[in-house]
Formats: structure tokens, C-alpha cells, sequence
């Protein structure tokens, strides 16, 4: 049986996977990523950085990319919820502005692999929810692009109170204004 399971979103190069989750008495134990299976799988990424964040409920971060350096990612969930969204900017894709979302939860393990291309975002739908992933390049402020959370019919799961966004998330442009979009990636 594998470790992993790798299952393709209707996006080109976005997928679901999920890992296999070993448990008993004492817990569980899961890889979350093996260069390995993930190039079996035909997703072979030079993985550069981590991140990680924390959030509470109701917050929304992104939609998020770089322009010059563009970022594949491979996002899932320490602790709580996040609805997280993968948006489609190739200048060049059938799909061009169409988006996935998928539910990460500490409890599912899921998460989700986003190639260079995408923009990308999440809403923290538990109380609070740690979130965390890999990057196949390096973070570049200078380089930053966005566009408007609400500009491309993504359907956001309802949480209690406002939506709570960075002022620089509440000024990116909607993706009819977005001058920007990725040539070949």
C-alpha cells in the first residue's frame, strides 16, 4: 500500500493527498512528504522553505503569489480548519480564473499540492488553526502579487462574525483588474 494517496483536482497539477495514517493505543504517526512518492506520482518538487502561521477564526489570508519567482506549495493543517483555495492565473490554461477548495483539518490530514501559477488563499473556519507548508522558492517581498479574495465566485464557507483581512489583502485588485497573469510556468 502506498503512503500517500494522490488524488487530481478538475485544476491541472492540483491535487488532494492524502496520507496514510498509522495508529494505535499511543497516537498516530503519517509521513507528510517523501521526495520519493511524490516524483512517482509525477510531482517533482525541490522543496526550499517552510512556513507556518497562525490564525484564528474568521481570518482570511490572501489571495497570495509571486510574480517573478513564482512558488509551487504543498499546504496542510497542523491544528483546527482552514478552507484553503488554489486559483488558476496561467495566461495560457483552459481553466484560466477557475479555482479548487478543499477542507484541511488537523483531523483529516489532508492537503493540497499547488503548482507555480496558481494564487493562492485560506479561511480559518476552526476557533483557531495552525497551518503550514513547503515552498519549491524562496520568498521574495519584492515580488509580492495579489488579487481580491471575492473577484472570482470562490465560494467561502460562512463563519461566525467579519471576515478578518491584512489591509494590503483588502487592496488587490479583482481578477477582471489583475494585469498580471503567469506566461509559461
Amino acid at each position: 500500500m502506498g503512503k500517500f494517496k494522490f488524488n487530481p483536482t478538475r485544476l491541472k497539477g492540483v491535487y488532494v493527498i492524502e496520507p496514510t495514517v498509522f495508529g494505535d493505543e499511543r497516537g498516530y504517526f503519517m509521513e507528510t512528504y517523501s521526495e520519493t512518492d511524490f516524483r512517482e506520482a509525477g510531482l517533482d518538487y525541490e522543496f526550499v522553505q517552510d512556513n507556518q502561521s497562525s490564525s484564528w477564526r474568521g481570518v482570511l489570508r490572501g489571495l497570495h503569489f509571486q510574480k517573478e519567482h513564482p512558488q509551487a506549495k504543498l499546504v496542510r493543517v497542523l491544528s483546527g480548519e482552514v478552507f484553503d483555495v488554489a486559483v488558476d492565473l496561467r495566461e495560457n490554461s483552459p481553466t484560466y480564473g477557475q479555482w479548487v477548495g478543499e477542507l484541511l483539518s488537523a483531523d483529516n490530514k489532508k492537503q493540497l499540492m499547488i503548482p507555480r501559477g496558481f494564487a493562492h488563499g485560506f479561511l480559518v473556519v476552526s476557533e483557531t488553526a495552525e497551518f503550514a507548508y513547503k515552498c519549491d522558492e524562496f520568498y521574495h517581498p519584492e515580488d509580492e502579487g495579489g488579487m481580491m479574495y471575492d473577484s472570482c465566485g470562490i465560494e467561502w464557507p460562512e463563519v461566525e462574525g467579519e471576515l478578518v483581512l491584512s489591509e494590503k489583502d483588502l487592496k488587490h485588485p479583482k481578477l477582471s483588474e489583475l494585469e498580471f497573469k503567469f506566461k509559461e510556468v
